[in-house]
């Protein structure tokens, strides 16, 4: 099987971040991770320039609240640090629960594209489980989403909370077709408890046919939180994935 970029999503690693920004990013990239996707990074662009560099990573995407949000500002951090699409990490629950708020929320994702376009960015969308919960006419809101955005929308499926939503994810991910550029791959019991979540490979995710559905997505590792050291679950994740790619 053909070697496949993996990426983290840094939320993983936050309380260490916190602490010890560059001595974070280098101990990912001791890992093994070559790419990383940033949370909070609007007021830290220039010390992510230079500690992504240090690390030998980068950065292609980054989640930051874009809907009613100051989106120049976001965007023009984005640029500085090298990414190249940046990812609305959640719309409030509340808006998901009729056609016309859905439709509402496509038309503030495509407006944003045409922004961030502006700035050689893409933009994308990622989800949680709420999205799947709530149905339209017996479709997931989120996938009434994607039906209304403009193709230059991405979507970043989280495949984990998209399985606690009640979604099956294989035939889920054959439904959005390339739309789905990032995945993020995390596994545990299937519960909303983010404390039971696992490292991926040791939870109820099918990761192998997930990612056979999208070979083109870069599969990005979260933890949303974890009982226990998390660089241990991050480096069994990537043993995990990493191991995949070599069969």
């Amino acid at each position: 099987m053909s070697q496949n970029p993996l990426s983290i999503q840094l939320y993983t690693v936050r309380e260490h971040l916190a602490a010890d920004l560059p001595g974070t990013l280098r101990r990912v990239a001791d890992v093994g991770f070559r790419q990383v996707e940033l949370y909070n990074f609007v007021d830290n662009a220039d010390q992510y320039v230079d500690a992504l560099a240090d690390a030998g990573l980068t950065a292609p995407s980054a989640h930051a609240r874009l809907v009613g949000q100051d989106a120049i500002r976001i965007f023009e951090a984005a640029r500085t640090i090298g990414v190249k699409t940046v990812i609305d990490p959640a719309v409030d629950a509340a808006r998901w629960t009729t056609r016309e708020d859905v439709e509402t929320i496509a038309a503030d994702l495509n407006g944003l594209a045409k922004v961030a376009a502006d700035h050689g960015l893409a933009v994308g969308y990622h989800n949680h489980e709420f999205e799947f919960e709530a149905r339209i006419d017996g479709v997931s809101a989120l996938e009434v989403l994607a039906g209304s955005l403009h193709d230059s929308v991405l979507l970043e499926l989280d495949t984990y909370w998209a399985a606690v939503g009640g979604e099956e994810v294989v035939p889920l991910l054959g439904r959005l077709g390339d739309r789905v550029q990032f995945l993020h791959i995390k596994d545990g019991p299937l519960t909303k408890d983010d404390k039971e979540q696992l490292a991926v490979g040791k939870g109820k995710m099918p990761i192998d046919d997930i990612l056979a559905a999208a070979p083109n997505a870069l599969a990005v590792v979260e933890l949303d939180d974890f009982t226990g050291d998390v660089f241990d679950a991050v480096t069994d994740s990537y043993t995990y994935l990493n191991g995949r790619n070599d069969k």
